[in-house]
């Protein structure tokens, strides 16, 4: 298949990028890595007349350390994210999901914001976004605007983003001390999307459990944050049978549906695996010296 007729545009500015969208949406798409939006053309699942390319726009791209967080610009590739030494000391979560997005190549050209803007339900980094709840700064030619991402991913495929927006840039809160992170999941081959993944980040005071975050990808419409096991470990702590109970908890959480590779109550009880095993990896990480 071919994409239908449609006009490309490479713009070097944000400036120049929303003062396009203003003119043009709904009709204009965002091309950044292209991973995901030229397979969708190529079928005519998507058929923009105009694509807006954001590869040539070098104030997207970035990794820096503003303080209590990181600040990554929206275009900044997963292959940098993965070799990043920032993101491996502040954001380690961020970090191993990383390792697990598809392939080399794919990694190589594909995009923080456009994975999030996508909002893939099987995706890592959603998952992440959630279980963290990065902020999301987002610009028209309106103003710019903040969105949590528990505010940010709306459904399948949907997102907070207007038509006439866009993400420009990802803030992630750095891990405390005393932190622990674990990203699990499992796919039928590597490198395919996750029929089940959960990202956890533990935080530890003293001998207790200060903080959990927990997060699942590939089991419902969108990223799911896992509060009911997160608060059982809170109130518990973490043991091989607290975290059992939690596993049972998070299965609980998901809505998972039925299609050509797992049955929905099999995606449920993967769940409750890997929310089990990412507690107790990430609990491991926590507590070592």
């Amino acid at each position: 298949m071919k994409p239908a007729v449609f006009q490309h545009v490479a713009p070097t500015s944000i400036e120049e990028v929303l003062s396009l969208l203003r003119e043009h949406s709904p009709d204009a798409r965002i091309l950044a890595g292209g991973q995901s939006l030229v397979p969708l053309m190529n079928f005519r699942l998507s058929c923009p007349s105009i694509l807006i390319d954001l590869n040539h726009v070098q104030d997207l791209a970035y990794i820096r350390d503003d303080g209590e967080s990181l600040a990554i610009g929206a275009m900044t590739r997963e292959r940098t994210i993965e070799n990043s030494d920032l993101v491996r000391r502040f954001a380690p979560l961020l970090h191993e999901a990383t390792s697990h997005i598809a392939h080399l190549p794919i990694r190589s050209r594909g995009t923080i914001g456009g994975s999030l803007a996508n909002a893939d339900p099987a995706a890592e980094y959603p998952a992440v976004c959630v279980a963290l709840d990065f902020d999301m700064v987002i610009r028209s030619a309106r103003g710019e605007r903040r969105v949590r991402a528990r505010d940010f991913f709306l459904g399948l495929l949907t997102t907070a983003l207007e038509p006439d927006e866009l993400l420009v840039e990802i803030l992630v809160p750095k891990a405390p001390p005393r932190t622990g992170s674990a990203f699990v999941e499992l796919a039928r081959r590597h490198g395919d999307f996750a029929l089940a993944g959960v990202a956890t980040q533990i935080t530890c005071s003293g001998d207790d459990i200060a903080e959990v975050r927990m997060a699942a990808c590939g089991v419902g419409p969108g990223p799911i944050r896992l509060s009911a096991a997160e608060d059982i470990i809170m109130r518990d702590g973490l043991t091989d049978a607290t975290a059992k109970r939690a596993a049972k908890a998070a299965a609980e959480e998901v809505d998972p549906s039925n299609d050509l590779h797992a049955t929905a109550s099999y995606r449920r009880h993967l769940t409750g695996i890997m929310a089990s095993r990412a507690l107790l990896r990430a609990g491991e990480r926590a507590r070592a010296p």
